[in-house]
């Protein structure tokens, strides 16, 4: 366990940043994704999703649900980086370089899939809606929308894959 936060703290302390409007709410949502990052780890599947898009979900959904139990919606809020505050990580720049080398992966991976496919993802991952708001949003039947979340997540891995030419060597969890 130690080694998958150390692994994706960076991941996973940008999304509560995003979801969060203080530092205490981001570190007690940190701190429960990675207590359901554990307790999820048996359901980890190398065929279906990466790593980083297990967690990411993970992470994705129990902020999603902490919004929804304080009855309020996303609202952006600045919150300051922890170097600026004065707080140091352990190779942060190697962290920040891991980052970027990831983030330019998935988004060419993501510039590769179809409109629709990119469409419905951006929806679920960036604006947090539910398959069936995406639906509505979209006119297109829930069935489809989950097919296209699906192959959208599968063909952005295999791309990803492509791009590292490291596929199926993952750390497990």
């Amino acid at each position: 366990m130690q080694e998958c936060i150390d692994r994706y703290s960076a991941l996973v302390w940008s999304l509560a940043r995003r979801f969060t409007s203080t530092q205490a709410d981001a570190e007690d949502a940190v701190q429960e994704i990675f207590t359901d990052v554990w307790r999820s780890s048996g359901r980890f599947d190398p065929t279906i999703a990466g790593e980083s898009t297990f967690i990411a979900m993970i992470a994705r959904r129990r902020l999603i649900d902490r919004l929804n139990r304080q009855g309020r919606r996303l609202k952006p809020v600045a919150m300051p980086d922890e170097n600026q505050v004065g707080e140091s990580k352990v190779d942060a720049s190697e962290q920040g370089q891991e980052l970027t080398e990831e983030f330019s992966a998935a988004s060419e991976a993501f510039e590769q899939l179809s409109d629709d496919q990119q469409r419905v993802l951006r929806l679920s991952i960036q604006q947090g809606y539910t398959h069936a708001q995406i639906a509505e949003i979209t006119g297109m039947p829930l069935g489809t929308v989950k097919t296209h979340i699906r192959r959208g997540l599968i063909r952005a891995r295999e791309i990803i894959d492509e791009i590292r030419g490291t596929a199926g060597t993952e750390v497990a969890l």
